[in-house]
């Protein structure tokens, strides 16, 4: 395999992102202010120096604030230990400099990561920092002396080198190398094929397809564009064969990748955060995600099934459908890598990152072959090759938006600006508990238009948790709440980042597109109602018995509630009767 010598650039860093986010799970106890600067530096090239769009001078601004970047967390790295004995308050023009470069770095890297949102509301919150003590009132704070606010948010650990950003180098990059492996080889093939056979003759066989191969693909991605991106590129065409509506088989897949991110065992990078703030194992969290992540595509197969009676869609034919004697042979590509990772993180005290280098070990292996069973070392190469850039890409993302969200907590910790916004919300709820939840979900929702999940979880719990647990709800069940509402703004207009993509494979405006996707995921929007209302849903490890009864009770209640969305105006009292039904499944008589 020929490449040049930027491709091989590109590779060699890349090797090297890669290389050392797995030496951090085996390398024992490294200090933070070491680890935490070079994950940083390492996504720097990524965002600066590849693949960066515009003319001379906007390359030239790149490079040279790419560069800067790398000086500025070479320095923090080189000086660990007199830094560590500030505690916090910088010292000289040199160390302001340095933390001034720093700050602003990580609001550009997030800007040319997810465009402006998340840096616009990190600057309002740093300014809030430097200036509330000019602010009256219950909002001002007493001041915090420019030495200690920068070095805090700088040489410290309150702020870029915090908690979310050792979530980031230490046990988020690790399964998302696993997930990009896997996607390098046979996987793909494995579950399409599983997916089609298993559902392809089902009524509306093509977009219950897509369903089952989005579940499966969210277990390596945990994204929910790049699962839209991925297997809606094979499904949404599919279904626009066999005559299904553009806008509707858009609508299908938009729908069915958002779920993603909350499907175990890999999830998205907001419940690996989620498991360090409860401080709650991550396998406890994969194990209590698993019902609601089975009521999430419930709820879009139920909206599937009542369009396709409503609308007389069919299932594939015989000859369309790959075999099973393909799947067999496909499967045990993304089956023996979870597998293991699943044995590992159940029945050993291996920690997770742990378990996810084993897998990815494994999965290395398995790009050598496929799924006829032959080896082809050029193959082999270009698979782990792949595996590689797409890893220390993705590695790259998620460390631009969690080290941008570290301002934002830092600033919070300093100000007590948190504990003030809950005061906020529990004097607009009335301190009852329910509006306080319907006021979250909305605020989850509008900040997640234009930020991605983890980002928007990320805030919205910091402001908004405290509140809810102040009223009584327990602290898993406040986390589970504002993450699923954070994931739902994909699909949410006027900003539905999953909506968009669909829409732009199925070749269909986009409106429409979200229309049907609010229709066929009207359950989505109840799920999280449904297990505050029926907290046994969330009890699997203590009461596996109430949990699954739990489930079967809301699950009914979202299936009728879902006929109701779809079959809307057509027979009205069936309808009338469905909604009733729903409603009391959902919100009465908890289990």
């Amino acid at each position: 395999m020929r490449i040049s010598w930027k491709d091989g650039m590109v590779l060699a860093v890349a090797a090297l992102s890669v290389g050392f986010h797995l030496y951090l799970i085996f390398s024992g106890l490294m200090p933070n202010l070491v680890t935490r600067p070079l994950h940083l530096m390492l996504a720097i090239p990524f965002i600066f120096f590849f693949g960066v769009q515009g003319g001379p001078v906007g390359r030239g601004i790149a490079y040279a604030t790419g560069a800067i970047g790398l000086a500025a967390g070479l320095y923090i790295v080189a000086n660990r230990e007199p830094l560590a004995d500030q505690y916090g308050a910088l010292s000289g023009w040199l160390q302001h400099g340095v933390a001034i470069v720093l700050i602003l770095l990580a609001l550009e890297m997030a800007r040319r990561t997810i465009k402006a949102v998340l840096p616009a509301i990190a600057v309002l919150v740093l300014a809030y920092g430097l200036l509330g003590k000019y602010i009256p009132g219950t909002f001002g704070h007493d001041g915090i002396p420019l030495d200690y606010f920068l070095g805090t948010l700088v040489i410290a650990e309150g702020g870029l080198w915090g908690d979310l950003t050792g979530i980031s180098a230490e046990i988020i990059a690790p399964f998302i190398i696993l997930g990009c492996f896997i996607s390098a080889g046979e996987a793909g093939t494995g579950f399409m094929s599983f997916a089609t056979q298993f559902a392809g003759r089902m009524r509306a066989g093509a977009a219950k397809v897509s369903i089952v191969a989005s579940a499966l693909y969210g277990t390596i991605s945990g994204s929910a564009s790049a699962n839209t991106a991925s297997t809606g590129t094979v499904t949404i065409p599919a279904m626009k064969k066999l005559g299904y509506p553009p806008s509707f088989a858009a609508a299908v897949e938009a729908v069915a990748s958002t779920g993603g991110q909350i499907m175990p065992p890999l999830m998205g990078a907001g419940v690996f955060v989620m498991a360090e703030l409860l401080r709650t194992p991550y396998t406890d969290l994969m194990i209590l995600a698993s019902l609601p992540a089975f009521l999430f595509f419930l709820a879009a197969w139920a909206g599937v099934h009542f369009y396709a009676i409503r609308h007389g869609l069919t299932g594939m034919r015989g000859e369309d459908l790959p075999g099973w004697g393909k799947v067999a042979r496909t499967v045990p590509f993304f089956l023996l890598p979870f597998g293991l990772l699943v044995v590992l993180l159940l029945f050993t005290r291996y920690t997770a990152p742990y378990a996810a280098a084993m897998a990815t070990a494994l999965t290395v292996v398995l790009l050598l072959i496929d799924s006829e069973g032959c080896a082809s070392a050029s193959r082999w190469v270009s698979r782990v090759a792949e595996g590689t850039k797409g890893a220390a890409e993705q590695i790259a993302s998620i460390a631009a938006i969690l080290i941008c969200a570290s301002l934002i907590v830092g600033v919070f910790h300093m100000t007590g600006l948190g504990v003030k916004i809950t005061s906020v919300i529990l004097s607009l709820s009335g301190g009852e508990l329910w509006p306080a939840l319907l006021l979250t979900a909305l605020a989850s929702l509008v900040l997640g238009m234009e930020l991605p999940t983890t980002a928007a979880y990320v805030i919205c719990i910091a402001v908004a948790g405290p509140a809810l647990v102040q009223l009584g709800l327990p602290e898993l069940y406040a986390h589970m709440f504002v993450f699923w509402y954070a994931l739902l703004c994909t699909i949410t207009p006027p900003v539905c980042g999953n909506v968009f993509i669909a829409a732009g494979i199925a070749n269909t405006p986009w409106l429409p597109v979200a229309g049907n996707a609010l229709r066929l995921g009207v359950g989505l929007f109840l799920v999280p109602l449904g297990f505050i209302a029926n907290p046994s849903l969330l009890l699997v490890l203590e009461s596996p018995v109430l949990a699954f009864l739990a489930m079967a009770k809301v699950g009914l209640g979202i299936w009728l509630l879902s006929f109701v969305a779809i079959d809307m105006g057509r027979r009205p009292l069936p309808a009338l009767g469905a909604l009733v039904g729903g409603v009391v499944l959902l919100f009465f008589f908890g289990v």
